[in-house]
């Protein structure tokens, strides 16, 4: 089929020559001069890749075909195969007068895509329909540049793309040369600004280790922790090294592959945070920056390092999706809980990711990964869940301030109000019990409370700006101040709301 113009008819063949029965074909002559008129002299083309070679002088034409052997529209008049003088088919038409030969103005025959006829469906013009082919001598000079360049011209018309790439093939190969083209080797620069999160990971990633915990009886997990000093402390959770702190065997790794054996320094359960040292800490530690976890705002981007399921040295990415978000969880025992105003994020925390660091967009510490929200059995019905995208991180304010404490005394220190509330799960407030644990008075006779005249029964509903909505989220509240802060109680009694100022105690230890 022919591409060139697509869409229009195929002109009608010219009459053929009469040509002599007894004549003999003229002898083709270097010196043969062109017809005249419009009959373009015609010049073998180069060989192209795939076909027959065609030689350039004494060979016979080819005839016109379509691709895969296909015949081309003849439009009742057959292609002569012949050599130049020969008679025509019995099936032409009767000759007309005696006249110069004339060639098809339109008859190449479209080469698409390097495939079709004309001369070796390399795009190329072909015979016009229905035409007697001639071999005249080729001209020398100017005449054969002009004529390649009508070639090329033709090729480009009839054949598209295809036609004008099979010509310059043919060419390159007939000056015996080729042309290789390659691809690039090159993927451009691998430079990664400090803004990007591959270049906060480089930079955060050599101050985290992950953390083996093992009890005296063999049994232990995973967690994560980061540098917090130049002297080998390390940052990390309470429930991370639990199974470690009574005769337990603890060791950190490095993503350099390096391994220390480390010891506990502190741990405070009610923070869920603690701080263990190196053994022989080497002396090129570089310790994490903090940042200000009261000026994160929803929506900034996070960073989270940790190794998830044990996969060491993980990087997740995600954003902050809430503040001062009141979570209690717990070291799996199921008596000692943890309270905190956590940071949301839904950058993917799993088991494994605990004590490990959460990173604003500029590489600053601004939690310590904590807890996730289960959803029913876990993933495929086991007992350990994964990330639904619901992740809670300790503000790092706040664990600075204990992890400071830890290390200088041993022991957590805790802000109190001096009352004891309901941990129900409710949505009225922090109501005061009527008796506190272990058969104590529910208010402490001479703390914070007292003094501002708290009763049992009073159910408080905010601390400053904070609504309040339980007891544990009370708590979460008062441990993000510290020992001696003055704050603002709203509470109900009968019915009526008041307020009240008091003045946080302290209690050190878990006990």
């Amino acid at each position: 089929m022919s591409t060139e113009n697509e869409g229009a008819a195929v002109p009608p063949a010219p009459p053929a020559p009469p040509v002599p029965v007894d004549a003999p074909a003229a002898p083709a002559s270097p010196e043969r001069p062109a017809p005249e008129g419009d009959a373009a002299p015609t010049t073998q083309l180069p060989p192209v890749p795939g076909a027959a070679p065609a030689s350039h002088e004494g060979s016979q034409p080819y005839a016109a075909q379509a691709p895969n052997g296909a015949q081309p529209p003849s439009n009742g008049v057959q292609t002569p195969a012949a050599s130049q003088g020969s008679a025509p088919d019995a099936s032409w038409p009767p000759p007309p007068p005696p006249a110069a030969p004339q060639y098809g103005e339109s008859g190449a025959v479209a080469g698409g895509a390097g495939a079709g006829a004309g001369f070796g469906g390399a795009g190329g013009p072909g015979a016009g329909w229905g035409s007697t082919y001639q071999q005249p001598a080729p001209k020398s000079g100017r005449g054969r540049g002009g004529l390649l360049a009508a070639v090329l011209i033709a090729a480009l018309v009839a054949g598209g793309l295809g036609g004008g790439l099979g010509y310059t093939l043919a060419k390159n190969e007939d000056n015996t040369s080729s042309t290789t083209v390659s691809a690039s080797d090159s993927g451009g620069s691998v430079k990664r600004d400090p803004g990007t999160v591959a270049g906060v990971a480089a930079k955060a990633l050599p101050s985290t280790v992950t953390i083996e915990a093992e009890s005296s009886s063999g049994e232990g997990g995973t967690g994560t922790g980061f540098v917090f000093d130049t002297e080998g402390h390390i940052v990390t959770n309470n429930h991370v090294v639990a199974d470690a702190v009574d005769s337990g065997k603890l060791a950190a790794t490095f993503p350099s592959g390096k391994k220390y054996e480390a010891e506990v320094v502190g741990h405070a359960q009610g923070y869920d945070v603690a701080v263990i040292k190196l053994k022989s800490a080497p002396s090129d530690l570089k310790p994490l920056t903090l940042g200000n976890s009261d000026k994160v705002a929803v929506g900034d981007s996070t960073i989270a390092i940790g190794a998830p399921f044990g996969l060491s040295d993980t990087v997740t990415t995600g954003i902050i999706s809430a503040k001062n978000r009141p979570v209690a969880s717990s070291d799996g025992t199921g008596s000692n809980a943890s309270y905190m105003s956590a940071l949301q994020t839904d950058a993917s925390i799993n088991p494994g990711n605990s004590g490990g660091p959460l990173l604003d967009a500029q590489g600053n510490v601004i939690g310590i990964n904590s807890a996730i929200q289960s959803a029913a059995n876990g993933l495929g019905g086991t007992s350990q869940s994964g990330s639904i995208g619901l992740g809670f991180a300790i503000p790092i304010n706040q664990a600075k301030y204990v992890a400071q404490q830890l290390i200088k005394t041993g022991k957590p220190v805790y802000a109190k109000i001096g009352a004891s509330v309901s941990l129900e799960d409710t949505s009225d407030g922090a109501k005061i019990t009527e008796q506190g644990a272990s058969g104590s008075d529910a208010v402490e006779a001479g703390g914070p409370a007292d003094k501002a005249g708290l009763k049992p029964g009073d159910v408080i509903t905010k601390l400053d700006d904070r609504v309040i909505d339980s007891g544990p989220t009370l708590i979460g509240e008062i441990w993000t101040h510290q020992p001696g802060d003055k704050v603002t109680l709203t509470y109900e009694r009968d019915g009526k709301s008041h307020t009240i100022e008091l003045t946080l105690g302290a209690r050190t230890g878990d006990s």
